[in-house]
């Protein structure tokens, strides 16, 4: 009877576990990260044969987190290496998300909130050291990616240098970001450990507030401390590029006051008067304007915080938008695609975009520079020679 009830369990267990993996994350990845059927969607002759010769880029997307292989097709989620190609997409920003707060409440999150990231970390079965180390999530990300551009089949290729930006087509070119400086976990040499990992730019904050300062979305609202003017200096020392996504508007202000003046952008947002909803999510236009005026690029996302409509001809107004605001060169795409946010096309789809910009009136070489060549002489100038 023993016997019976132990191989009961076991069997439980492992119909348990099957479940787990093979039915409630993939559910999970796809309702956290869907597309609201908005189409079909007209793309003009003019616009595709026009989007078949741009340089596209992308300055953020969190599919690294997810428990897919990326460099497969998969019909849930917005990003992988084959969409990738179908939407003509050459520079990829994969970020590493390593803590969340439960909700994603943009208005305010305790440094002590549930993190999410456990959890998606457990149910994942990523490797045990990755389950209490935020620094651990970060460098097993990086690793994933490492990974598949050692398969010469995948023809991927992790940006470390300005060099590595320059691959024959059907190459994609993935650079590594953090979602906030978290996994520092308060160390500074940890800023290295990160680049050698091949970590090229760096959030400050996420949604929560941390060691270097105050997040957006947290309750200090505070500036850069010590630890974090030391962190940015040696993220700049490095050639490592600072993404004020998230940054609180002191920090974000401490960041572009400093002498050293290093690479600054936003992967993703917009502009916080181009809706009302976007006011807790986006910068005010006087730090966007000072980020362009330096050099920097702001991608405009495809989700609702940040541009409230999320229809094509939505992200095409709040490209517009962003271009009077900041001019046409400080203006990209930052989707945050598989950042458990609803959008309506996914990389393989983003054709759209080119139509939607011509329809608003756009030069042939202002949708040229939107769609990815700003991105990619932000990177060819922060990127270590």
């Amino acid at each position: 009877m023993l016997k019976k009830i132990l191989l009961g369990l076991l069997a439980l267990l492992i119909a348990s576990f099957a479940y787990l993996q093979l039915v409630f994350v993939p559910n999970i990845d796809a309702e956290m990260n869907g597309i609201i059927d908005l189409g079909p969607y007209e793309i003009s002759e003019t616009a595709q044969t026009l989007h078949d010769t741009l340089y596209i880029a992308d300055l953020h997307a969190d599919s690294l987190m997810w428990r897919r292989n990326t460099t497969q097709r998969h019909d849930r989620g917005h990003v992988d290496l084959p969409r990738l190609r179908d939407g003509g997409v050459e520079l990829q920003v994969f970020s590493a998300v390593t803590k969340s707060p439960r909700g994603l409440n943009f208005a305010e999150n305790s440094a002590d909130a549930p993190d999410d990231i456990t959890l998606v970390a457990l149910a994942q079965l990523w490797p045990a050291r990755t389950w209490q180390s935020i620094y651990e999530r970060a460098a097993y990300q990086a690793q994933r990616l490492a990974k598949y551009e050692d398969n010469a089949d995948n023809r991927l290729v992790i940006a470390r240098t300005s060099a590595d930006l320059n691959q024959p087509d059907g190459t994609i070119v993935g650079l590594l970001l953090t979602e906030g400086a978290h996994p520092l976990e308060g160390e500074i040499e940890n800023v290295e450990r990160l680049f050698n990992e091949g970590y090229r730019a760096m959030g400050l904050q996420h949604f929560f507030d941390n060691e270097l300062g105050g997040s957006l979305h947290g309750q200090s609202q505070a500036g850069l401390t010590e630890f974090g003017f030391a962190a940015v200096r040696e993220m700049w020392r490095l050639n490592i590029a600072v993404d004020l996504a998230h940054a609180s508007e002191q920090t974000s202000r401490d960041v572009l006051s400093m002498s050293e003046g290093g690479p600054v952008f936003i992967s993703h947002g917009g502009v916080r008067d181009e809706c009302t909803a976007s006011q807790q999510r986006n910068l005010p236009d006087d730090l966007l304007i000072e980020i362009a005026a330096r050099g920097g690029i702001v991608g405009i996302g495809y989700f609702e915080g940040a541009i409230c409509d999320i229809a094509p001809g939505g992200v095409a107004r709040a490209i517009v938008a962003a271009i009077d605001l900041m001019g046409v060169d400080a203006v990209a795409l930052g989707s945050d695609y598989d950042g458990t946010v609803a959008v309506a096309f996914d990389t393989s789809e983003i054709a759209v975009i080119t139509h939607e910009l011509l329809a608003a009136g756009l030069s042939e070489d202002d949708i040229r520079a939107v769609m990815g060549l700003n991105a990619l002489r932000f990177f060819k100038e922060s990127l270590p020679q």
